[in-house]
């Protein structure tokens, strides 16, 4: 089998813009052969999905969800037709995604919202711990672009890790359900309440119980 590197992930995800895990193992499945791989893909619905990109999503569902009293999630969800909002497999995908953002406690749905100066000072800290590290300076900007995918991981929601399943991206779970629900489908925005929360106490992780209940689901 052809060994499948991360160029070869690369170029298929740019002309199918199937999610990058996908598109790694629908290589995997095809042996590296890229006609096989993206059929791979248009058969299990992956790269339709992904095609949606362009159409206007206008519709949805707000949903919500309370953790013990403590954690409360507001999130809009949205679809391009009130009957798929109506659909039972797009409610529990708006379910899924208030429970994610009650477990990960995400700040932004996606990196593109994050501020320029939030961004900035990321990399001030980071850059400054790897220099105390005694990291090479020729070596830092390097390597600050892995630190700030794993600060995109923990505060933007598609970056983030899904809670029932710690090796794939929420994103790309979106793109699937999407997929299976046959529109294009978007988290708009959402809001997040925990009790106590910016008054200075002894503070239980109930962000961790919840991905912990979530994780025995």
């Amino acid at each position: 089998m052809a060994e499948i590197t991360a160029q070869m992930v690369k170029d298929l995800r740019e002309r199918t813009s199937a999610p990058m895990m996908d598109c790694k193992k629908a290589l995997t499945e095809t042996g590296g052969d890229f006609a096989k791989a993206e059929e791979w893909l248009r058969k299990k619905g992956i790269s339709k999905a992904a095609g949606k990109e362009g159409r206007v999503a206008a519709e949805g569902l707000v949903g919500t969800y309370v953790h013990g009293g403590r954690i409360g999630v507001l999130v809009e969800v949205n679809c391009e037709t009130d009957f798929v909002a109506r659909n039972p497999d797009f409610q529990e995908l708006v379910k899924e995604v208030a429970m994610q953002i009650a477990a990960a406690s995400p700040k932004f749905v996606r990196r593109e919202e994050v501020p320029t100066d939030n961004m900035d000072k990321e990399r001030e800290i980071q850059r400054e711990l790897l220099k105390q590290q005694g990291k090479p300076e020729a070596m830092l900007d390097k390597i600050l672009v892995g630190k700030m995918e794993k600060f995109y991981e923990q505060v933007c929601l598609v970056d983030q890790f899904w809670v029932k399943d710690d090796k794939k991206k929420f994103g790309d779970m979106l793109t699937e359900r999407a997929a299976k629900i046959g529109e294009k489908v978007s988290v708009r925005r959402f809001v997040r309440f925990e009790v106590g929360e910016g008054i200075e106490k002894k503070k239980d992780d109930l962000a961790a119980e919840v991905a912990k209940t979530l994780g025995q689901g």
